[in-house]
């Protein structure tokens, strides 16, 4: 799924068969980098976001598509729940296309550590012959 376009926020997760199931409509499709944190402001989402805005092509390379679960919305609610994630605390999650967990960190990933993660994946060594 080349050119996946990066996502900040839930607006990906406005429909209702999203809220069933908030990462559904991904799998298979795409990898999705869930960030949470109890509010905007939160330093270690604002330096997540920050290496994530670097890394732009990278991400779009490997399928992925980042969601934040911030504050205490629905949505956010539902992406931690989902996940067992803390509302009080920084997390990020890295769920693979088969929609299990691959990586869950308490402190922001560098973008080097998050790509040598997916890389190692089976689906994706297989993409990249693929797409050679």
């Amino acid at each position: 799924m080349r050119g996946t376009a990066l996502g900040f926020g839930l607006a990906a997760m406005a429909t209702g068969a999203a809220l069933a199931g908030p990462l559904d409509a991904y799998r298979d499709r795409a990898r999705v980098l869930v960030l949470s944190a109890p509010e905007a402001g939160d330093a270690d989402l604002r330096a997540q976001r920050a290496a994530l805005g670097s890394a732009r092509t990278g991400l779009a390379d490997r399928d992925l598509v980042v969601l934040e679960a911030v504050g205490s919305g629905a949505q956010a609610q539902a992406l931690r729940t989902r996940l067992g994630l803390p509302a009080d605390s920084f997390r990020a999650v890295l769920i693979g296309k088969d929609g299990g967990a691959k990586l869950t960190a308490k402190e922001p990933i560098a973008p080097q550590a998050l790509f040598a993660t997916i890389d190692a994946m089976p689906m994706r060594r297989a993409e990249m012959r693929e797409r050679r």
